[in-house]
């Protein structure tokens, strides 16, 4: 009996500690329902938080919290059936204080039960207002800073294309100078005229550098002999090192074909030199190698090409190493280079199924290498580069641009053609009424009701034996074409102009 009796008094002493306990806990609300949602206890925590007293609150429904809105939605009642249903409720949201003001809760609900019967629910409230609050704030400042290093990215950007730009128009500007002078010996004409298709070529390269980080860049993966494609662009890559950086050559005989967008390699090929050459300001070698590589570990396993671009100049720090192929990251003074560079040969990798690696140490240069995957058979090395094909008959050009007209009938009459041009797609149709057009050469992006690529799909109605090719300088332009016309990607050379009139359907 007496043990009876101090069992009993154990009892009612632990659970006064734990009523106490509960009523004593000033942070939290912490209550107890009735399976219906009635309130049943209540602690100054509760007090506190929502402004009820004990009195005021057992025996009310615990919706009372809740905003008209959530009320008016079921959301009480949802809690309670989650609750019960799932073992617990969480949430956060808007609950309202006596006072009407409202304040920002985190909420747990947990299901009571006694020899298997549901007998109520235990509810903790907390009020998290200021750290949401906080939470905003900091989201607000992160928002602020992204948008702040945006715009530092972007100057530094505008001021690198600018700087880039204004060197190209230079040398395009000071050579025709020479060639209109007419007073200068064949030698210098023909580097005044080597220099103005070079700096055509990396003006070209830089505009694929922006449109690749813009994602506006198409690819068009084919199979290529890297030795043509390297022979065919040694010229360029020479003037991309300068005279004070020899440039070395070592292409295994038997490197397989590369599946690749051959102006994509091209531009990530003149960047690696670029950034090679960069990287020995004292001077320095340059080594391109190619060799057949097999890959046996995912997520890169195959046939592969490797593709090396080393130099023998300053390296790059470990800590830096992490960052380069990040878009307009560059170490380089502001002026002297876009960040872009890296960014491309990051791109144009993976988007032909590859991948890039990098390997350096500080002293003794770098290798980049990029893993491009094996291509079916390229076209042998003597046929690369196509004939020129010499047509004849009645070309219809499309372009509202005078100047870039100027120059597009200039070829097309260097390649044997009678030209007619217009500046719009509905003048196109106009003139498509007269007949006497062999076939269409128009600008996909044009003012007016009808782009180039409307043209063409109006015209394979009303003619559909008529030849069309597409031109773009705007690669997103050409991504609607999915393939049903030719595109040829503006600036293009005679010798390319040429090669997509030849694979016209006649």
């Amino acid at each position: 009996m007496v043990r009876k009796i101090s069992q009993q008094r154990d009892l009612f002493e632990s659970e006064r500690s734990f009523r106490l306990l509960v009523e004593g806990v000033a942070d939290y609300a912490l209550y107890m329902l009735d399976p219906t949602g009635t309130i049943t206890s209540w602690n100054i925590g509760g007090e506190r938080i929502k402004g009820y007293s004990s009195e005021e609150i057992v025996g009310e429904h615990f919706s009372l919290f809740y905003t008209e809105t959530d009320r008016a939605n079921g959301r009480p009642a949802r809690a309670l059936g989650i609750a019960r249903d799932k073992g617990r409720y969480e949430e956060e949201g808007w609950r309202v204080r006596k006072d009407g003001t409202f304040f920002w809760a985190s909420v747990v609900i947990d299901p009571i039960y006694e020899d298997g019967q549901l007998i109520g629910f235990a509810k903790i409230t907390r009020d998290i207002t200021e750290r949401r609050n906080a939470q905003i704030k900091l989201e607000a400042m992160q928002t602020q800073l992204a948008e702040s290093q945006k715009f530092d990215a972007l100057g530094q950007l505008t001021g690198g294309v600018a700087h880039d730009f204004n060197n190209l128009l230079m040398i395009i500007s000071g050579s025709l100078h020479i060639l209109k002078k007419g007073t200068a010996d064949d030698a210098k004409l023909q580097r005044a005229i080597s220099a103005i298709e070079t700096a055509t070529r990396r003006g070209a390269a830089l505009t694929n550098q922006l449109l690749t980080f813009a994602r506006r860049q198409s690819v068009n993966p084919q199979a290529i002999d890297f030795a043509s494609r390297i022979t065919a662009i040694r010229e360029v890559l020479d003037a991309g090192v300068g005279s004070s950086v020899r440039l070395a050559f070592e292409i295994a005989r038997d490197v397989w074909p590369i599946k690749a967008d051959v102006t994509e390699l091209e531009t990530a090929l003149l960047n690696l030199v670029i950034n090679a050459r960069d990287a020995m300001p004292d001077g320095g070698t340059v080594t391109i190698r190619a060799r057949n590589i097999v890959l046996t570990d995912p997520p890169h396993a195959g046939e592969f090409v490797g593709v090396d671009v080393s130099d023998t100049g300053l390296g790059i720090p470990s800590d830096v190493r992490d960052k380069i192929f990040e878009p307009f990251f560059t170490t380089k003074p502001i002026g002297k280079g876009t960040g872009l560079g890296l960014s491309q040969v990051h791109g144009f990798a993976h988007q032909a199924g590859g991948t890039v690696r990098v390997a350096s140490e500080l002293g003794k240069g770098a290798t980049f290498t990029i893993l491009l995957p094996r291509g079916e058979t390229a076209p042998s090395r003597e046929t690369t580069e196509a004939p020129s094909f010499h047509g004849s008959g009645t070309v219809l050009l499309v372009e509202d641009n005078p100047d870039v007209a100027v120059v597009s009938i200039g070829l097309l009459e260097q390649l044997g053609y009678h030209v007619r041009r217009v500046a719009d797609a509905e003048a196109a149709l106009r003139e498509i009424e007269q007949d006497g057009v062999d076939f269409v050469f128009s600008d996909i992006v044009m003012p007016g009701k009808m782009d180039g690529l409307s043209l063409a799909h109006h015209l394979r109605q009303v003619r559909p034996g008529l030849p069309i090719l597409l031109a773009t300088g705007y690669s997103e332009a050409a991504a609607d074409v999915r393939g049903d016309f030719p595109i040829l990607r503006k600036p293009y050379e005679i010798h390319e102009l040429s090669e997509a009139i030849a694979k016209l359907p006649r």
